[in-house]
């Protein structure tokens, strides 16, 4: 699709509140027509039940905005942590339905990536090819796995899904990531964003090219995450408010034993 042509699109003026809690950052944007009103990020990984609701709140009435007032709800489906991931999507359930607005569900790891994406071609030079330009998002799941996918980006707009969301060991999955590169002429430069410095080594590792993969430590932008939400609503994608449920990949190691307790395993 292009994102940049279809967010200008003929449907009228669209507004929508995203937001995200599925890392250690809260992120919170307003986003009408393909441009950034106002947003909010903070760090308090423990606080997010407690902060999430006030922080919109704020968002809003800085801005002289209700609730009333929005398009759509958009949400960072997951993955990512399996307390974060479920905060944000109540919270989204529970407003897009007090509201009656529509609540659509975007994978964070593609929002990650967009964000990632918009910053890189306007300050990479050398960048402006018009060959393809993988951006391949990483989240920390321990024990050397990433929440992880691959998408396809170009100058003109485009942008693809080449490998969707699922945990991967991040090893198998830079090498496999270098090697395909390589063999494809179409693909001018590989970006790793995301929880890169936990992985800096198992990338470098699968580096065979010295200058294909590249690195760059990102955060969660919901400016990123509402584009795409803004698109899908100009789409027609919804998703209904009662059945929505979180994309959590895998369960966090401590909901898995507990689950396995339950079960008498």
């Amino acid at each position: 699709m292009k994102i940049d042509e279809e967010l200008i699109g003929d449907s009228g003026s669209v507004t929508v509140l995203a937001f995200d809690t599925s890392t250690a950052a809260f992120s919170a944007a307003l986003v009408r027509d393909g441009s950034r009103i106002d947003s909010v990020v903070s760090f308090a990984e423990r606080n997010h039940s407690v902060r999430i609701l006030s922080e919109i709140k704020e968002l809003l009435e800085r801005n002289g905005m209700k609730g009333e007032q929005l398009d759509a709800i958009v949400v960072g489906q997951g993955p990512g942590s399996y307390t974060g991931v479920r905060i944000a999507v109540t919270a989204a359930k529970t407003l897009a339905w007090a509201w009656n607005k529509p609540l659509i569900g975007v994978s964070t790891l593609e929002a990650l990536s967009l964000g990632a994406w918009l910053k890189l071609r306007t300050e990479n030079e050398d960048l402006a090819d018009d060959r393809d330009i993988w951006i391949v998002p990483i989240l920390d799941a321990r024990r050397g796995q990433v929440y992880t996918s691959r998408y396809a980006a170009d100058h003109s707009g485009g942008w693809r899904t080449v490998d969707s969301d699922a945990i991967r060991l991040i090893a198998d999955w830079a090498k496999l990531i270098e090697d395909e590169g390589t063999e494809d002429a179409q693909v001018a430069a590989i970006w790793f964003i995301g929880d890169t410095p936990l992985h800096q080594a198992a990338i470098e590792a699968a580096e065979q090219s010295g200058t294909r993969l590249r690195m760059l430590a990102w955060e969660m932008d919901a400016t990123a995450l509402g584009l795409l939400g803004e698109l899908r609503f100009r789409l027609g994608e919804r998703h209904d408010v009662h059945s929505f449920v979180p994309n959590y990949t895998q369960l966090a190691e401590a909901e898995a034993k507990l689950l396995a307790a339950s079960r008498g395993e």
